[in-house]
């Protein structure tokens, strides 16, 4: 690994300021950073670890919102009893990110703005309708998530929290990839007020969201609307786990299943 400097900002202000030199990098859980740095492929100069704010790991729930800091881990989102009792759904999937190590150390913040294909996270943001509120803006989940490993974040800008309005009911349900856990495909759905979103992972570039499975589940929020649903693999991912054939026809399975699970 190269040499780098390292920086432990205690605050939000003092990370922007180290976060704003040429070739620096914030670091949350690095459960993705630090192995792309091991294989060369990140070199950043400067690490800032935001592992020291405590004004970014806070939890709040209340008058229908879930507002999670960006350096809320995985582990701690799941053992929350405020969101078990809250939105269920949010616990369970944090509950099954990876191994413990991983959910002890990885952060929804270093998630989103790693966008991985196949991180669980996303599809909850994008069928939750979330916020994701940075040092500079709040950004819509739908405008969040631009392709592969890509998002709208421009270079320095730092997630702080993300807000999840709570919908009426929301369920999950992912086929994982047994070695990394990961979500070959995953599925979350949510019934809210103006109707059923539906969130996939796994299957595309980025996460996305179905209209066809949307408006299916808008007229009847039930397990039988996602039968018969059609998913054009055009453009989803296709590789030694399923093809594109195989991930389209799981989509609407999964669907049917976080249905179920939601009630």
């Amino acid at each position: 690994m190269q040499a780098f400097a390292y920086q432990t900002p205690a605050s939000v202000a003092d990370a922007q300021k180290a976060g704003s030199g040429a070739g620096a990098r914030f670091l949350a859980g690095g459960q993705s950073l630090l192995p792309a740095m091991k294989l060369g492929l990140s070199a950043p100069e400067s690490l800032v670890d935001l592992g020291a704010i405590a004004e970014l790991k806070s939890i709040r729930v209340g008058n229908g919102t879930i507002t999670l800091g960006a350096m809320a881990t995985h582990a701690s989102v799941a053992e929350s009893q405020a969101i078990r009792d809250t939105l269920p759904a949010l616990a369970e999937l944090a509950g099954n990110i990876g191994d413990r190590q991983v959910r002890n150390r990885g952060t929804i913040g270093g998630s989103l703005a790693n966008n991985d294909p196949a991180a669980d996270y996303p599809a909850a943001v994008l069928a939750l309708g979330a916020t994701i509120t940075t040092d500079r803006r709040s950004i819509a989940a739908d405008d969040f998530f631009k392709g592969l490993y890509e998002t709208a974040l421009a270079e320095g800008e730092l997630i702080t929290s993300i807000s999840f309005p709570v919908p009426k009911k929301a369920g999950w349900h992912k086929f994982k990839q047994p070695a990394s856990r990961f979500s070959l495909v995953g599925v979350f759905v949510a019934q809210t007020a103006q109707g059923a979103r539906v969130g996939v992972t796994g299957a595309g570039p980025c996460a996305f969201r179905v209209k066809a499975l949307e408006d299916k589940l808008s007229a009847s929020w039930a397990p039988a609307s996602c039968d018969g649903v059609k998913i054009d693999a055009g453009g989803l991912n296709s590789d030694l786990h399923g093809s594109a054939d195989y991930r389209a026809a799981l989509i609407p399975v999964l669907a049917r299943r976080a249905v179920a699970a939601a009630g």
